[in-house]
């Protein structure tokens, strides 16, 4: 067993998720994950000792110490605090199983953060690499884990999972990284995301041309859903799908500010897209869902094929102040039903897809005194306490009324 260090400090902040011990010492988890008994609850303190036993009087120290000793059922309980990785990530390698997975989540209320900045490869010179084996604050290759309520920050990527099966990830923050957010790739399916924030990810080593707030590339899998995001103010893309080659739903997104060198890198390289579909060296099809959701104030598109082939599913979402074009779709075999393009450079882009009640479809005057408000303060604010996005029942609707777009 590999025990890896850690400097820790106590911290305060706001409610990022729950575990919360009851009497005859069961534990309750906010996420939808079974109850584990006393004798399965696995307890880190910042001012714990990693030979202890792991409970909530004799804690461990490291999040990697829990780790190491989890078993299918167990749950890792963190206190609350700020926990600085020295000389190496988090590392998940052992499966969870079928109805019997393995959560790691704060303990009850706490306010869990994990720093990745001393991580050496948080600071990869400019065109250098980072090793596989060091992608991610918490670097996963396993299956059947429920991860929640953490946030991960100045890390080489957020969450790294390579190889991921039927995990389910919740009310996550991956903000101010070295790389992507959170990267889901290679032989991964069945995994669901929801409710992450990913914001501020930046990557000095490519001038803003890789770091993404979610990026689902570079594999297949089956079952991937990611549902409730919002991706913003991202180097690259705020969604990025490149070569992931089986098909993603996403619905109830939110992408925006995505693609602006907010960090003055001198060789600015980073594309712009709210949500990219897509696209790759090869250009092979992969069939994506994108649904109540919206992209505004982009760089670049709102919503691209990026050059994916594939037959896509794009309805009920809005386009709003990008930079390029609303729906550029013009290189896939799309359908595209009951959208919204609102002061977009340009509405939509369709080549040979399939546009039906669609705004530019309806025909009028799609402007900003069309709808009820522009003012993104509501959907943007903290979330509800059920982790969802907050509801801005006027934000880019239509003021009469018409059915096209998302709705929050």
């Amino acid at each position: 067993m590999r025990v890896r260090t850690a400097t820790v400090r106590r911290a305060g902040g706001a409610v990022l998720g729950a575990v919360a011990l009851v009497a005859a010492g069961v534990v309750a988890q906010a996420a939808p994950a079974p109850a584990a008994n006393a004798d399965t609850l696995i307890v880190v303190a910042v001012d714990g000792d990693d030979a202890a036993a792991g409970t909530v009087e004799e804690p461990l120290a490291t999040i990697q110490a829990a780790v190491d000793r989890a078993a299918p059922g167990d749950t890792i309980a963190i206190r609350g605090g700020t926990y600085e990785l020295s000389d190496a990530n988090i590392t998940i390698a052992t499966d969870g199983e079928p109805g019997n997975p393995i959560t790691l989540g704060p303990y009850e209320d706490e306010h869990v953060v994990i720093d990745g900045d001393q991580l050496p490869a948080s600071h990869t010179p400019v065109g250098g690499s980072i090793p596989r084996a060091e992608r991610g604050s918490i670097h996963m290759e396993a299956a059947y884990w429920n991860i929640h309520g953490l946030e991960l920050i100045r890390g080489p990527y957020g969450v790294y999972c390579d190889g991921c099966v039927g995990n389910e990830f919740r009310d996550l923050t991956t903000r101010d990284n070295y790389e992507t957010g959170f990267q889901l790739q290679g032989a991964s399916s069945d995994n669901l995301i929801a409710n992450l924030d990913s914001y501020d990810n930046h990557d000095p080593r490519k001038n803003g041309e890789s770091a993404d707030g979610l990026g689902i590339k570079e594999g297949s899998g089956a079952g991937n859903r990611v549902t409730g995001a919002r991706l913003w103010h991202n180097a690259d893309d705020g969604f990025d799908a490149w070569e992931f080659l089986s098909a993603i739903e996403i619905t109830d997104s939110i992408a925006y500010g995505n693609g602006v060198n907010r960090w003055d890198f001198p060789d600015w390289q980073g594309d712009g897209n709210g949500f990219k579909m897509g696209g790759g060296d090869e250009d092979l099809p992969a069939d994506h869902t994108l649904s109540n959701s919206i992209a505004f104030d982009n760089a670049a598109d709102g919503v691209t094929d990026n050059g994916n082939p594939g037959a896509m599913d794009v309805s009920h979402t809005t386009t709003f102040g990008n930079g390029d074009t609303g729906f550029q779709v013009d290189r896939s075999q799309s359908t595209l039903t009951a959208n919204l393009s609102v002061a977009d450079a340009t509405p939509v882009s369709l080549g040979s897809s399939t546009s039906v009640d669609n705004s530019w479809d309806l025909g009028g005057d799609w402007n900003e005194d069309a709808l009820l408000s522009t003012d993104p303060a509501a959907i943007t604010g903290p979330r509800s306490p059920d982790g969802s996005i907050p509801s801005a029942p006027e934000f880019l609707v239509p003021r009469d009324g018409t059915p096209v777009g998302a709705r929050f």
